[in-house]
């Protein structure tokens, strides 16, 4: 996955710690022109855009964050994976997600894990509590999203937009790595995706029961 001007997330903030720039998460002018100056300096291509030849010059690792699951105290019959209904290409981040979800009138964000486009995994609603991912199924479940879920069309309004898989390799690999860890955790639960719920909704934009029922 490359990084380039317009990009923004936790990979990009590790990009700006990597080269000493003031971190705030937006691949900006300024992100460009130190990873320009960065690249000839170590006799790289000069473009500006972080692929993976000069991220793993800058020593960062896109490998999916590993994270141990804690059991419940909640009784779990159901891991249920969504999308954020993002575009394609766009980053989101725990925190906005979560500041979203509270204008909504939640009091927290409503997934219980978040897996960004870079393959991190990250933790939003602790497990032990009620999520707010699946009307009818969050007591019993567990709620996982990927960023992104919806195609991207320039100058086109959010709501014409149509469903689609935007995972990337990054979200693929990571996405099957935390089902598996939540199936040993609670090896009676079943995966499905939200649209297995409700019809009305293509959310994640694949088909989860499917992909996954060999896990």
């Amino acid at each position: 996955m490359n990084y380039k001007k317009g990009s923004t997330g936790d990979t990009v903030v590790r990009i700006q710690n990597a080269l000493h720039l003031i971190p705030d998460g937006v691949f900006g002018k300024l992100t460009e022109e130190a990873v320009k100056t960065f690249q000839a300096n170590n006799h790289l291509t000069v473009d500006g855009i972080v692929g993976p030849t000069t991220m793993a010059m800058l020593g960062i690792s896109q490998a999916a964050k590993k994270i141990s699951i804690k059991k419940s105290k909640r009784f779990i019959k159901e891991i249920i994976v969504h999308c954020t209904a993002t575009r394609e290409g766009q980053d989101m981040t725990v925190e906005q997600i979560r500041k979203d979800h509270k204008k909504q009138g939640w009091s927290d964000i409503g997934y219980h894990y978040v897996i960004y486009r870079d393959g991190t995994i990250h933790e939003g609603r602790s497990q032990d509590l009620v999520g707010a991912h699946c009307e009818g199924h969050n007591s019993h479940s567990i709620g996982v999203a990927y960023v992104g879920g919806l195609e991207y069309r320039p100058n086109v309004p959010y709501i014409q937009l149509k469903p689609k898989d935007t995972r990337t390799p990054e979200q693929k690999k990571a996405l099957r790595q935390l089902l598996q860890s939540l199936k040993l955790t609670y090896p009676e639960a079943t995966i499905y995706g939200h649209r297995d719920f409700n019809k009305k909704k293509a959310c994640p934009s694949f088909d989860a029961k499917t992909e996954y029922a060999d896990l």
